[in-house]
């Protein structure tokens, strides 16, 4: 058995028991998601692929990016921008899906409609259960959005939000610790080092963290 999960297979090497577990990256078939090494997902041991049962009106040419050590737990939604109706005139109504004449009338004025861009979370987030994360919103690295919660902006490096729509409750570190934190970046350490200095990673101060480098 190996020592180190391997982040290309796509339950981790280590633990035969844990097949709830998906390095996500494994998964993926689509070019309009990208993802880190060692993010998984969750999916309660009995649920669809995550782009498909996660990822709603993935039509592009908007991006889901996620970043590398990230936690997605069971039943989180990202709603992407393809899903959006028009707001800057008079109806809501999307004309130009139905296609024929409707879209020849229409698709002009919808692609001059400015449209929100990527959804990209960050590293080492933590996305708790039955969170909704809506179109465009950007996750900073270290953040953690709690369960249920409804994301409808943008959440800062190492912040954490609840509730719906999601607010702040605290930040996790000092303004000093999430920059030594952002500095160090030690999600992209060859995974012997993040391995060897794990514990320091899981439970130290970023202080100690930086003391490693």
């Amino acid at each position: 058995m190996h020592r180190i999960p391997d982040p290309n297979q796509k339950t981790p090497s280590t633990r035969a028991d844990l097949t709830n577990v998906v390095f996500l990256k494994n998964e993926i078939t689509t070019s309009l998601i990208e993802v880190g090494d060692y993010t998984y997902y969750d999916n309660d041991g009995a649920r669809a692929p995550f782009e498909q049962a996660n990822v709603k009106y993935l039509y592009g040419p908007q991006r889901l990016v996620i970043g590398r050590v990230t936690a997605i737990a069971p039943g989180v939604t990202f709603l992407m921008p393809g899903g959006n109706h028009p707001m800057v005139g008079p109806s809501t109504y999307p004309f130009t899906m139905f296609g024929g004449e409707w879209m020849d009338k229409t698709l002009d004025a919808f692609v001059a409609i400015e449209q929100l861009g990527d959804t990209v979370v960050g590293n080492d987030v933590w996305i708790g259960r039955d969170a909704t994360i809506l179109p465009g919103v950007r996750i900073g690295d270290g953040a953690v959005i709690g369960a249920g919660s409804v994301v409808t902006k943008h959440v800062r490096p190492y912040e954490i939000v609840v509730g719906n729509p999601a607010r702040p409750v605290r930040m996790r570190f000092d303004e000093n610790d999430v920059r030594r934190l952002l500095d160090l970046r030690w999600w992209n350490w060859p995974v012997e080092k993040i391995t060897t200095h794990a514990a320091v990673i899981m439970s130290g101060t970023p202080r100690e963290l930086e003391e490693l480098t």
